[in-house]
């Protein structure tokens, strides 16, 4: 069967890895700079070719995946004259592979049909290594008769591929995850650093909660920076954690259904971020609450 021809806006660390993956895997790739060049250069070096539009990038492709940071930025490229929209082949397939607020997903996949083609949320999980490997968690969501058409090309970027529903339910999904994650990061990040005030080790601290019922791998993450020192277990920002979070505080609020637990982690990860630890790790969220409680405690 004839590979479809991808097109790829947003080459960061991880739609970089998952653009080296489907070259491996003999795709035609068409791209377009986003914000820096390292991955751009290596792509179009490998046999990608580089286009200056969003709506060349489609017009090139059968299908047109993005992995942007926010959805003002999914919106931004997806509209307006030069945007994917405009240039969207008749039976193309669009695929957003961030994590995006679901109502503007919807308003996207609304005009997408409208202009002939149909779009998927996918956000991801897993980190750029297991892209590289075609490893990674793909929560995807959207016309079923698209999705089966996009499975063998998501299926060479995915360990897991997931069809959850209608259009939004894979962020929807991505969402409510990355909350419960982000919220177990900051309480275990918080309880590393009361163990200092209350003299107790860190090591004996996780050793005790690591072989009961709350081990888990978000606590082994925050626990490789937190006891080890090695942030890199974890490779999600600060920031990112805290736009996550934001993003699923407001999309309970559109659901006329308030978050009663999302308001403690998202206080936390926005004034790491406004202190300077924006682009550190979410492990290292222990250095931003024993920051605090030093404070508090003198």
């Amino acid at each position: 069967m004839t590979k479809p021809n991808i097109g790829f806006i947003g080459l960061g660390l991880m739609g970089g890895a998952m653009v080296s993956r489907l070259l491996d895997q003999g795709y035609q790739m068409t791209i377009t700079a986003n914000r820096s060049r390292p991955n751009i250069d290596a792509a179009v070096a490998r046999g990608a070719v580089e286009v200056a539009t969003a709506r060349d990038v489609a017009a090139e492709s059968d299908v047109v995946m993005l992995c942007m940071d926010t959805s003002k930025s999914v919106e931004a490229r997806m509209s307006g004259p030069d945007g994917v929209i405009a240039g969207l082949r008749e039976g193309g397939t669009v695929v957003d592979f961030g994590t995006s607020l679901p109502e503007s997903t919807r308003k996207l996949a609304a005009l997408v049909g409208a202009a002939g083609g149909a779009m998927l949320d996918a956000p991801l999980g897993r980190t750029p290594a297991h892209a590289l490997d075609g490893k990674l968690n793909i929560m995807t969501a959207g016309d079923k008769a698209a999705f089966d058409r996009v499975q063998p090309v998501l299926d060479d970027l995915g360990e897991n591929v997931f069809h959850l529903g209608a259009i939004g339910s894979g962020h929807t999904v991505k969402l409510l995850n990355n909350f419960v994650g982000m919220t177990i990061a900051n309480a275990v990040s918080e309880a590393f650093a009361m163990a200092d005030v209350a003299g107790v080790d860190r090591k004996q601290l996780y050793d005790v909660i690591s072989a009961g019922p709350l081990h888990s791998g978000m606590m082994d993450f925050v626990k490789a920076y937190g006891v080890d020192g090695d942030p890199s277990m974890l490779a999600f920002s600060i920031r990112n954690a805290a736009k996550d979070v934001g993003y699923y505080s407001q999309m309970a609020k559109d659901a006329g259904a308030p978050s009663m637990l999302s308001d403690a982690p998202l206080a936390a990860l926005n004034a790491a971020t406004e202190q300077g630890q924006g682009d550190q790790m979410v492990s290292q969220m222990v250095d931003f609450y024993a920051k605090q409680l030093k404070s508090t405690g003198s």
